[in-house]
């Protein structure tokens, strides 16, 4: 009984963690699909076209509905990691090592992780987690 109980706090848990992910990534997407020349300066800075931001504002939101999906949650996870990995390579091929963006792509990625293995059972059994003592 504790231990389902903990199992659905933890559940909880994990849809607020995914929930902040996928705000993250649909405003991201928003402003990149509906107002790109608010971030022009930073997409030409690292190196694409404006032209480029729908496309990317596109993939982005894509990866939030599958992530928000509980069917295509973990396909969505997996591109999600992938789109922020070339944020933070693109911003490491800048030299902005340790930048804002660079953390808070590392951060969104480990919270989306994180709020998936919390609220699907199949992640905690791929990836149990394993006292010392165990």
């Amino acid at each position: 009984m504790v231990e389902n109980a903990s199992l659905r706090k933890g559940a909880m848990l994990g849809w607020v963690l995914s929930a902040i992910v996928i705000l993250a990534l649909a405003a991201d997407a928003a402003v990149d699909l509906f107002a790109p020349a608010l971030v022009s300066a930073e997409i030409e800075a690292t190196g694409f076209l404006i032209d480029q931001a729908r496309l990317l504002g596109l993939i982005i939101l894509v990866c939030a509905i599958l992530y928000a999906i509980p069917g295509t949650a973990v396909l969505g996870a997996i591109l999600t990691t992938g789109f922020l990995g070339g944020a933070i390579c693109t911003h490491f091929r800048l030299g902005e090592v340790g930048s804002p963006p660079q953390l808070i792509s590392l951060f969104l990625g480990a919270l989306a992780w994180g709020g998936l293995y919390l609220r699907d059972e199949r992640i905690r059994a791929l990836l149990p987690i394993r006292s010392a003592i165990d």
